[in-house]
């Protein structure tokens, strides 16, 4: 079976007009060839599958627990510290998961996955145990474990783990990444239960609950390590092209819509905890508004998968957007518990749905029959996304000027910032519609 080269087709002596370029691209796509012996799914790919979702859980799980951390840094352990200094550890934490992944892509494409693996869980544990022995009032030990360390380890982690996906799965791409992901939200409603838990409980406290998560992620990374096996490649795999990467301008709109909606999507994850706490809502219910939120969002990474594997990951990913920037200024209006749980149901669920399609969004403009180029234009999404994720929350938390706590300003913020996240990835969906000629991307 002859391969269509997009090198030979898009390369030309003279500088060709973009719009003729791009429809060069889009026919170069069309022609290209199912991978010679590629079969769905497979047993290997399934067990795959298992692992990733047990690698979201250490990762996304610990990440998305954090607004237990910042609540409880806040008011006891780091309370020398204002809110949006404390919210710094868990944005570098968030923020290097995706940075790292620029790096992780690259060595991914390149037939790195298990020592990837490795690195990154011996990092991620190392600097969990670490965490555990922080003392109260320094900062920058848990800003150097939990921020630095567990987040680098996690960007080792987190991109391959998804990205090898595509060995097996093409038609169910969206849901299978979104089983996995929606892994993470299940983690972290597991984690914030027992941090809340055990740091309440007398005689154990924080050091013991740090310990705990630990060691469950010690089990977790075991068994992904064993099971998880990218699929040897059917032929030498050819150099990715990075000049049509440059020139595909719907995708960079993409990814610049993408970084306004992170900017702002995490901001209740770290701070509606705290929110209901300065609310006075009762106590007993203040550990579960965590586990609540991600419970919706786990529901909400995986469901609507199905949609974008139906519909297209850009069709569903830009009202999904357009949701979760309204439903945050809705925030404004809670003022008791059964307010606070609504918001968290259907912000986790809407939330955690953007969240989810936006791999599957980045990875639909791939051109490789291979594709040995979704690591590095995930790697390079995941760049951008890590650049909000830095300074989303200490921006959000400088806003709510502690101990006033402006509630009004960061949520304007995270919903104006969001609502144009979601505008510009309407905008390169029409540019994308334009150049392929058809309504579902």
């Amino acid at each position: 079976m002859s391969t269509v080269h997009l090198s030979s087709i898009v390369s030309t002596s003279s500088p060709i007009p973009d719009k003729l370029h791009d429809a060069r691209i889009e026919k170069a796509h069309m022609a290209l060839p199912e991978p010679v012996g590629f079969v769905e799914g497979t047993l290997r790919g399934w067990l795959t599958i298992i692992g990733g979702c047990l690698v979201a859980i250490s990762t996304f799980g610990n990440i998305q627990s954090f607004g237990v951390f910042q609540d409880f840094y806040t008011r006891t352990y780091l309370s020398n510290e204002t809110a949006s200094t404390i919210s710094w550890i868990g944005s570098i934490q968030l923020g290097l998961q995706f940075i790292v992944g620029v790096v992780s892509g690259k060595l991914f494409d390149k037939g790195y996955f298990h020592i990837l693996m490795v690195t990154g869980s011996l990092l991620l544990l190392f600097s969990s145990f670490m965490l555990s022995l922080v003392k109260p009032h320094q900062f920058y030990q848990a800003l150097l474990s939990q921020g630095f360390g567990m987040g680098i380890g996690m960007g080792f982690l987190f991109l391959p783990s998804l990205s090898i996906v595509s060995h097996y799965f093409r038609r169910r791409r969206a849901v299978a990444m979104g089983m996995i992901i929606a892994s993470g939200s299940f983690g972290g409603a597991i984690y914030s239960i027992l941090l809340n838990k055990i740091i309440a409980h007398e005689g154990l406290g924080f050091a013991w609950a740090v310990r705990f998560i630990a060691f469950i992620n010690v089990f977790l990374l075991l068994v992904a390590n064993l099971i998880m096996k990218p699929r040897p490649p059917t032929r030498n795999p050819e150099p990715v092209d990075m000049n049509q990467i440059w020139r595909d301008r719907p995708y960079w709109a993409t990814n610049f819509g993408i970084f306004l909606g992170f900017w702002g999507v995490y901001i209740p994850y770290f701070y509606l905890q705290l929110f209901a706490a300065i609310q006075d809502v009762d106590d007993d219910f203040i550990a579960w508004i965590i586990p609540i939120l991600n419970a919706g969002a786990m529901f909400g990474r995986f469901m609507p998968s199905f949609l974008a594997d139906r519909y297209g990951p850009l069709n569903v990913l830009i009202p999904i957007g357009f949701l979760s920037g309204t439903i945050m200024w809705a925030l404004l209006g809670v003022k008791s518990v059964a307010g606070v749980t609504v918001f968290a149901i259907f912000y986790g669920f809407f939330s955690g749905a953007f969240l989810t399609l936006s791999s599957p969004a980045v990875a639909s403009f791939s051109t490789s029959p291979t594709m040995n180029d979704i690591g590095l234009r995930v790697g390079i999404t995941c760049f951008f996304v890590g650049l909000a994720l830095l300074s989303g929350n200490p921006i959000a938390g400088a806003l709510l000027s502690p101990p006033h706590y402006f509630w009004w300003r960061p949520l304007t913020f995270g919903c104006v910032i969001i609502l144009s996240g979601s505008f510009i990835i309407f905008l390169a969906r029409q540019a994308l519609v334009k150049r392929r000629g058809r309504q579902l991307l």
